[in-house]
């Protein structure tokens, strides 16, 4: 059964729980519709469904030109980033949590958690979700034009390690990110929460066609260095001031790393030194330690 949406503003009680029984105070900062779903196929909820089904969210979000946000903080950096906003789910003893908040046409939907899990495939336990419109990517070209330092990525498609890596790129001095065809999407909701919404923050285009297109980033002027475990690999800090200055870091895929096609297309191997026979890191960590070896010496 589908109910009436209810509206609530500043000086009104919302309802609790999506049940007319029990209230909460929520101040908001103008009238906001709140719409109580109580079926989890609602097809009002269509962009929520079975999140926890990555070949289908694959199928689903790039092809309709939307991404899913979890979580309060992530949603607030979707925004401020100028993501438009299709919809937002919310646990329903949660709608206080958007209180602030203009969400515009974008309608708002609130459940139980109940409903919320099965419409999703799991618990939501932060309570609040949306769904967004993409953004044209820019091209490649676009993205090296305005950055001094970037990251490459070769076949990275574990969504954590990719939502880990952004938020090392905004963290520690790099500009951009460039993925080949066969990376993860960086939207995909696991990417986005790992990242804590930097992928919003960070300029990414694809390198198409792979590796061709490498070189493509050595004639903008950067140096194109492969993260590589190898025994003729140069060590991180000895890498001379050009190298540094415009700099290109080369990483491939967990455990396979670099294909030879990208490593033959770098300008130098690199590696970061290891101890007690640890021969490597994981992608993420090692984006991590080689992006602050590069920018230490940078002004903050």
């Amino acid at each position: 059964m589908l109910r009436r949406p209810f509206p609530f503003s500043a000086g009104q009680n919302a309802p609790k729980g999506g049940r007319r029984s029990g209230r909460v105070a929520v101040r908001q900062n103008r009238r906001v519709p709140v719409h109580q779903i109580t079926d989890p196929d609602d097809d009002r909820i269509a962009d929520y469904r079975a999140l926890t089904d990555v070949e289908l969210r694959t199928r689903w979000e790039p092809p309709h030109g939307l991404f899913i946000a979890e979580g309060e903080l992530v949603l607030r950096r979707a925004l401020r980033a100028g993501y438009p906003a299709r919809s937002y789910l919310v646990d329903a003893k949660r709608i206080d949590q958007l209180a602030d908040l203009d969400t515009g046409d974008a309608p708002v939907y609130a459940a139980t958690q109940d409903v919320l899990e099965k419409a999703t495939g799991f618990h939501v336990h932060r309570g609040v979700l949306a769904s967004f419109h993409r953004r044209p990517l820019p091209t490649a070209a676009e993205v090296l034009a305005a950055a001094r330092r970037v990251v490459i990525l070769e076949d990275v498609n574990n969504h954590t390690n990719l939502g880990a890596i952004f938020r090392a790129v905004a963290a520690l001095g790099v500009d951009a990110v460039l993925l080949s065809p066969s990376c993860a999407d960086p939207l995909y909701r696991r990417s986005v929460r790992v990242s804590m919404g930097e992928v919003f923050a960070v300029p990414y285009a694809k390198l198409d066609p792979w590796p061709d297109a490498l070189a493509e980033v050595r004639a903008a002027g950067f140096a194109v260095l492969a993260m590589t475990p190898a025994p003729d690999a140069v060590p991180i800090q000895r890498l001379d001031a050009a190298q540094r200055a415009r700099s290109a870091l080369l990483l491939g895929a967990e455990g396979a790393g670099l294909t030879r096609a990208a490593m033959d297309a770098a300008d130098a191997r690199v590696v970061i030194p290891m101890r007690r026979g640890v021969d490597s890191l994981n992608v993420a960590a090692a984006t991590a330690v080689a992006c602050w070896e590069l920018s230490r010496d940078d002004p903050w």
